[in-house]
């Protein structure tokens, strides 16, 4: 298949992913579309990858789990061809809690779809670009790996805590094969992902501790990846971007 501009994305069915596939699509990538469970709002971001006159596929994964993203890797593999970019952004966090009313199943399956997940990804993904000796990989972490989320998710901080700590230890891995590996720490956005803590409403709340005194949008994270994936990019490795508005 010949060299083409694509990316595979996970969790790209809302928030942050569904604003990372369409500006890819927007710069002429092919897009691959992973999602876990919600059909509907996937499609809804494959038709808007469409009309913007680029390949798009929908893969329906949990990426906690090893037989899905193997699966997931060889579906992109036969439709969209060599695999350019790997956007892992899929996450999860469940309901504000002090840690010690975090229970060890809740733990567990924070840190399989956050930290797990994300190595899984990352692995099929190297050993593809290996080959190509070119690729890059962004993560989505968060600044809760810096600030820890006292009071509310502690597991989740920890996880990205941990995805910051892989990232940075694979892009000094593959540096010598071409392939570049980077973050993203996101701040307080306005996307849905709040409701699933209980407080659909908290980044309004906690305007105010913020130095530009406003959340940020989902398009900005999406401008911040993709830069990091891009050619513009093209000495940054090991590197995080803070998107927090000076937080």
């Amino acid at each position: 298949m010949t060299k083409q501009n694509n990316v595979l994305i996970t969790g790209a069915s809302r928030g942050i992913g569904a604003e990372t596939a369409r500006l890819f699509a927007d710069k002429g990538y092919s897009v691959c579309v992973n999602f876990k469970s919600n059909v509907k709002a996937a499609e809804s971001i494959r038709q808007d990858v469409l009309a913007r006159g680029v390949d798009c596929i929908l893969v329906k994964a949990d990426v906690s789990k090893p037989h899905d993203v193997a699966n997931m890797f060889e579906t992109f593999d036969r439709e969209l061809g060599e695999l350019r970019v790997l956007v892992n952004n899929a996450g999860i966090l469940r309901q504000q809690s002090n840690m010690v009313d975090i229970s060890e199943q809740r733990f567990s399956e924070v840190l399989n779809t956050n930290v797990v997940g994300c190595f899984l990804c990352c692995k099929e993904a190297v050993k593809r670009m290996s080959k190509l000796n070119s690729g890059s990989i962004v993560n989505v972490s968060s600044k809760a790996s810096i600030s820890g989320s006292p009071h509310e998710y502690v597991d989740y901080a920890a996880s990205k805590a941990a995805v910051d700590t892989l990232t940075r230890g694979l892009a000094l891995e593959v540096a010598a094969k071409g392939i570049r590996v980077n973050g993203v720490r996101p701040g307080l956005i306005d996307t849905d992902i709040h409701a699933a803590g209980g407080e659909p409403g908290r980044v309004a709340r906690l305007e105010g501790i913020i130095p530009m005194r406003r959340g940020g949008k989902a398009c900005e994270v999406a401008e911040a990846i993709f830069w990091l994936a891009s050619g513009q990019a093209s000495f940054v490795t090991g590197s995080f971007i803070d998107i927090s508005g000076g937080l």
